[in-house]
């Protein structure tokens, strides 16, 4: 299986130019080796306006017209959105029934139509709409432009800190840690990059002791409130892992919550579960971290109200 190369990383960083926040890394309060890539300032509060963007810009014009559709549980989707709006073609977005309600708000305020299914058809019907309507699907993880689109996050990890030892990703589909990683590898090698998971979601874990792809059904993955985390990788990202991931921990529910609470108190970032998951790694794990100079990647910030107030009244870590 091919993988993805540093030189498709670079061409993505050209594409998404304009559209998509080169964000700032941000030094930590309480940890002066700690750095904080908020990714929760991008327009749609995350990351994967950058992959998206890439996807929809390396359509042709005939394709841009048909639209494109996805499946997402709600970031994905607002990016597909945001990208597409941009670049004036129509876009369907599948979502799980359950997803955030902030979410599902957002996809529909940037002009996308949103269908609700059960979690386990949202493949299958982004896919009939795909057929049906001869849109292009952008999966949310699972394509080559969408890793080179998340791994510019690495490329300006090392622009801003050329010595960094530690690079922290989360990881769900595996196509934001599969990008990072390449990025990283290829600038600075000697740089150790981890991926972390939800405990309650630890497919990539797992599918990575075994050496294959293991997968974990929804009721398994969704009893994490990191709902951007609940996606078992694809061939493609563990294919991408297995060679250039040096490892990867959990974190558990408390920690999760703990960790965003001391973000929004302490660095004044507000994020969601799944966005408090490399943070949560340092601050609780990090006898199994290698030390120096470490960057943890805050994939987002769309995070319900109520999940909110809760976290900044949990104690601090």
């Amino acid at each position: 299986m091919e993988l993805i190369s540093i030189e498709d990383v670079q061409a993505a960083a050209d594409d998404i130019a304009g559209t998509v926040v080169r964000t700032p890394l941000l030094p930590a309060p309480w940890d002066d080796e700690l750095w904080l890539k908020p990714e929760s300032l991008q327009p749609v509060g995350s990351f994967k306006l950058r992959g998206a963007t890439h996807a929809v810009a390396r359509l042709d014009p005939a394709a841009q017209s048909r639209g494109v559709v996805t499946h997402s549980s709600g970031n994905h989707g607002q990016a597909l959105a945001y990208a597409a709006r941009a670049f004036g073609v129509r876009c369907s977005v599948v979502v799980p029934e359950g997803a955030p309600q902030v979410k599902v708000d957002q996809i529909r305020a940037l002009g996308a139509e949103v269908r609700f299914v059960p979690r386990a058809r949202r493949l299958p019907e982004a896919e009939r709409i795909a057929a049906d309507t001869g849109a292009t699907l952008v999966p949310p993880f699972d394509d080559r432009r969408i890793i080179a689109g998340q791994g510019t996050i690495g490329l300006e990890i090392v622009a801003d800190l050329p010595d960094v030892d530690v690079v922290l990703v989360p990881v769900g589909g595996g196509g934001l840690s599969s990008g990072v990683a390449t990025a990283v590898k290829a600038l600075r090698p000697s740089a150790t990059v981890v991926g972390v998971e939800p405990l309650l979601a630890a497919d990539a874990q797992e599918s990575l002791a075994a050496g294959e792809l293991v997968v974990w059904d929804v009721e398994r993955t969704y009893r994490t409130s990191a709902d951007g985390l609940r996606t078992n990788l694809s061939e493609l990202t563990l294919a991408h892992l297995r060679e250039r991931l040096d490892g990867i921990i959990t974190v558990t529910e408390e920690e999760i919550a703990a960790t965003m609470g001391r973000l929004a108190r302490e660095a004044r970032l507000v994020v969601e579960p799944s966005g408090a998951v490399a943070v949560a790694a340092r601050l609780f794990h990090a006898d199994a971290l290698p030390s120096g100079r470490t960057a943890a990647v805050l994939t987002g910030g769309n995070v319900d109200p109520a999940v909110l107030a809760s976290v900044l009244t949990a104690p601090a870590p």
